[in-house]
Order: structure tokens, then sequence, then C-alpha cells
């Protein structure tokens, strides 16, 4: 945070110099003192420090001054700082209108010229100015801030960006909060530019997408070589693990992730049953620490970034990404995991982002205060997730088409979410509409047997239906009839194998059709859908990496 400023404006260039000369002798240890030499300076540098969300104690201001006068300065200073003082600097002919706009403009005090000698003429009265604002200043928001609307689905996208990768934000909703209209006004945009990012330097990006996001946020979304020993391909469990791996037995590494990390895993609001954390962690949290841990081994990270073909070249695998850049490897490993399917549902599509979430949503969570919502699925995600909301929202329910949840959850969060008074299971209950007009409202449930039942809702998250991320690979390497990649023995059991493998060896556990291009995690055909499986998985595909790049 920057010390609090001080800002001085006066068109007599000496007179500038004088007192900004005297500001810096007693105050340069507390604040930074900024001058301003017009009338039109002065509402820049105003602007400028509201849209950086710098603090600003006092301002000094001459009255006389063409163009624009200190008053309306001292004016536009308590539209964007209420809480700075206001000080008009003025010649004793002035006074008359001085004491007036210290009553008309809310003015905090006048000084006149000459101050000599400060001791007695300036630093007094400023103390005093600047002890009051001390006494009542909390420091602003210094990080990124993101305004919007409530029930947009970009801002939604970017309030899951910018938690994905901790990245500190204040989210300001334009209908709700006086400062996000305040800090729009010192933009060049408007309502219909939101949702807008005014990031730490005062820059505002209207609507950005992720690239640009992280370009300015200083991640890696170009490559740093041009060829490497492996590139992992997705940042769950499964690759952070190969990422790992592979970057600490000296494997030139690059792990390439489209969204955020930490796969579905890491939207987990807590893991409990992961090796060696006794009171659990977060799925963001272990995500974090293992993509701290393989860039300080060396792995480059390259996100957000897609990779859209790959291809076999004279031995190479050369990947395509979205933005037509071109990659060349000796390996690759496919960790893209898998995504939940949409459902085909009245309204789910329509509100999908405004009220309708696939996933945690942990972002959302807030806006569910005090209010019911509702949970489709029975897997450990949508426990995790219940248990997570059940913190914020009245009441939560979980829509299950069986009796029991014994079936697909762990047997720990069953217990949990018993023993939790405001979690509700409709046993044999479907899903059959989202109302609402531009944001969920209401949904319709029905139970096996009932008539369907309309439900107040403040959101939905759905949790079913895994679909593995393969799609623009299935071309090139042999899937299963659902998507999942094909490798090892469950490779060599299909009827294409013998069509599409070449070599005298058959393929090593974890490889796919096309040798050097390997599988792991939740979206290779057989894997067990448990976070340490994938990380398990994608260790082990270092291994055969190895095996590979030594024939």
């Amino acid at each position: 945070m920057k010390k609090p400023a001080i800002l001085v404006v006066d068109d007599d260039p000496q007179v500038l110099a004088a007192i900004s000369r005297d500001l810096r002798r007693e105050f340069r240890p507390d604040y930074r003192i900024l001058s301003a030499s017009s009338g039109p300076e002065a509402l820049t540098t105003l602007d400028e420090l509201r849209a950086r969300g710098e603090p600003l104690a006092l301002v000094l201001a001459d009255q006389r001054m063409p163009e624009v006068e200190g008053v309306e300065v001292l004016t536009h200073a308590l539209a964007l700082f209420p809480d700075a003082k206001r000080v008009l600097l003025t010649a004793y002919a002035d006074t008359s209108a001085a004491i007036k706009a210290v009553n008309s403009a809310q003015l905090d005090y006048y000084l006149l010229k000459p101050w000599d000698p400060p001791e007695q003429l300036l630093y007094p009265v400023l103390h005093d100015l600047l002890r009051s604002w001390q006494a009542s200043y909390r420091p602003t928001f210094a990080g990124v801030r993101l305004i919007g609307f409530q029930w947009s689905p970009l801002s939604h996208e970017l309030k899951d960006f910018f938690s994905g990768y901790l990245v500190g934000y204040q989210w300001l909703d334009i209908e709700k909060d006086a400062e996000a209209a305040t800090l729009l006004a010192t933009t060049k945009f408007t309502v219909d530019d939101l949702p807008v990012v005014v990031c730490p330097d005062g820059q505002a990006i209207p609507r950005p997408d992720t690239a640009d996001l992280g370009r300015h946020l200083g991640l890696l979304v170009a490559a740093q070589h041009e060829l490497y020993d492996v590139v992992i391909i997705g940042a769950g469990p499964a690759g952070l693990a190969a990422a790992v791996y592979g970057a600490s037995e000296g494997l030139k590494t690059l792990l390439i992730e489209r969204q955020t990390p930490g796969g579905q895993a890491g939207a987990s609001s807590r893991i409990e049953n992961y090796l060696g954390f006794p009171t659990g962690l977060s799925g963001s949290e272990l995500a974090h620490r293992a993509w701290s841990q393989a860039t300080r081994l060396g792995a480059e990270f390259m996100a957000p970034q897609e990779v859209v073909n790959l291809q076999v070249q004279e031995g190479y695998k050369v990947l395509t990404l979205r933005d037509e850049s071109v990659i060349r490897t000796k390996a690759v490993v496919l960790t893209t995991g898998v995504s939940y399917r949409t459902l085909d549902v009245p309204g789910l599509e329509r509100l999908s982002g405004a009220g309708v979430y696939y996933g945690a949503a942990r972002t959302e969570a807030r806006s569910c205060s005090n209010r019911p919502v509702y949970l489709v699925g029975g897997g450990n995600s949508a426990g995790q997730a219940a248990m997570y909301l059940s913190t914020y929202a009245s009441r939560v329910f979980i829509l299950i088409r069986g009796e029991h949840l014994a079936a697909s959850m762990s047997a720990y969060l069953i217990a949990q979410i018993e023993q939790t008074p405001n979690i509700e299971i409709l046993p044999r209950t479907q899903l059959r509409e989202a109302c609402g007009a531009s944001s969920l409202e209401a949904v319709v449930v029905q139970r096996e047997g009932q008539q369907p039942e309309k439900r107040p809702a403040r959101a939905l998250f759905i949790f079913i239906g895994a679909k593995p991320s393969t799609e623009w690979v299935c071309d090139l390497a042999l899937c299963d009839a659902k998507g999942y990649l094909l490798t090892g023995r469950d490779l060599v059991a299909d009827p294409r194998y013998a069509a599409q493998w070449k070599l005298p060896r058959e393929p090593y556990l974890l490889e796919t059709c096309v040798p050097g291009l390997f599988a792991a995690g939740d979206g290779r055909a057989g894997a067990m859908a448990r976070v340490a499986s994938a990380v398990g998985e994608g260790s082990m595909a270092i291994k055969f990496v190895h095996q590979y790049l030594a024939e």
C-alpha cells in the first residue's frame, strides 16, 4: 500500500514550488506530496488516484486559477474522496469568498497567502486536519477490482478466474455498491461495458477474456522454448503431479492449462481423505501448493491457454494452441480430466451463470446467504459443496435419483451431511425446470410418483454426468464409446489396436495408441475418480516418459 497522498494545486510556478517544498519538509515521512500546475491537471490526478485505489489525505488548492477554480477542484475531490480534507488557498482580498466556499462547498479550512513562517501559519492547521483524517481512515482495497452485475455470466466467469489463481480481488455489484458507480465514473466506460476489471495500476479493462487478464497479471501465455521433453496438457491433480516429477527429474517440462489449476478437484471446498492432511484441505490449496512446487523445480506453467490440435510430425508431437502458436515436444501426457455434462432441462441453458452453475462455484456462496439453494448429484463433489454452502444458505437441498447417498458418496461425507441440520436429501427426485426472468428464482422438482412442485431457489449447482475433455484428440488416439482415452491393457484388448499400433513392443501401462502420447487421471478409461489416484497416475506417467525417451 502506497503512502497517503497530499495534493497541492496552484497555477503560479513559484507558489507551487514553495508550498510543495514546505510540505515535503514536514510531511514527507508519512505522505506523498503531489503537485498540479492547473485545475484540469488536478482533476486528472484525482481521477487517476481514485482509479488506482490510492489513498488521498488532503487537497490544498489555490482559488484563482483559469479554466478550473480551486473550489471546483475541491468539490471534485469530495465526490471521489469524501473523507479527504479539503483546504482552499487564497489571498487576503478573497477572504469573504473563501468563507462562503467553506459553507457552500463543505471545505474544511482556508489558508491565506503568504503562509510564512510555515511553523506557525501552515503546519499546525494541516497537522490537525491530518490527525482527524487518520482517525477515520480505513485503507481501501489495493488489488484488482471487478465491477459488474451479480447475475452476469461473464462476471461469474471472471470471479472464478481470479479465485482459481488466488488473485485477491474486490467484487463491486453495480446495483448494490455505491463505490462501484463512483469507481466506474473514473474510467471511460459505462454500465454497457460491464463487467469492467480495474487493475492495481488503474488500468480499466472492459469485458476482458481470460487470456487478456492472464497476460496483464503476468501469467505465462507463450512458450519459452522451441522444443520440450514433455508437455502436460491439463493442470488437475494428475497434470500437476506429472509436472512436479518431470521437472524434478530433469525433463524440460511444460504444463498447459486452459482454465485454472486444480481441475474439478480444485473447486472442492474441503478434501478430507487425502493422505497426510488430517484436518483436510481445500482443492485450491492443494492445487496451488503443487503449482508452486512444480514451478520451483523448473516446470513452465502456461495459462490460460488451450491446445486445439495435436499431430505427430517426424517423430515429434506438434501442438497447436488457440492463438495459433505451435509447440514441439518429444512426449505428451494428457491429463485433461472431465467436466460435468449439461442437463437437457428447460431454463438451464438460459440461466447458466445467472444462478445456475455446473460445479461448485464457490465464488457465489456469499450471494446465497440466508436463501435456499439446490444441488443435483450424489457424488463426493456434491457432498463437499453442500457442506460448504450450508454455512451460508438457509437450506441446502440435494436431489438424487436413488434412495440413498451410500452408493456414490464417501461415508465420512454422508455422516457430516446427516449431522448438518440445514441440509436435506430429496431422494428419488428429479429437476424438471429452472425458472426466472434474468436470474434463477425457482426450480421445479418432481419426486417419483408425485406431481411437480415449484420451489423458490437462489442458486442451483449441478454435479452429475462426467464428460471426458478429449473431443479434440479422439481423432488421433483411440477412445472408448464414452470418449475416455484407451491405454495399456485396455488398448491392447480393443479390436482397433492392431491397425493402430506399429511398434514391436506393447504400449506402456498409461500409453495411448500413439507412442509417446500418455494419458493419466479422470480422462483415461478405467481411471479411479479420486484425487490420490490421479496424483499417482500423473507421477507414474513420467516414469513411462523416461522409458519412451530412452528408446
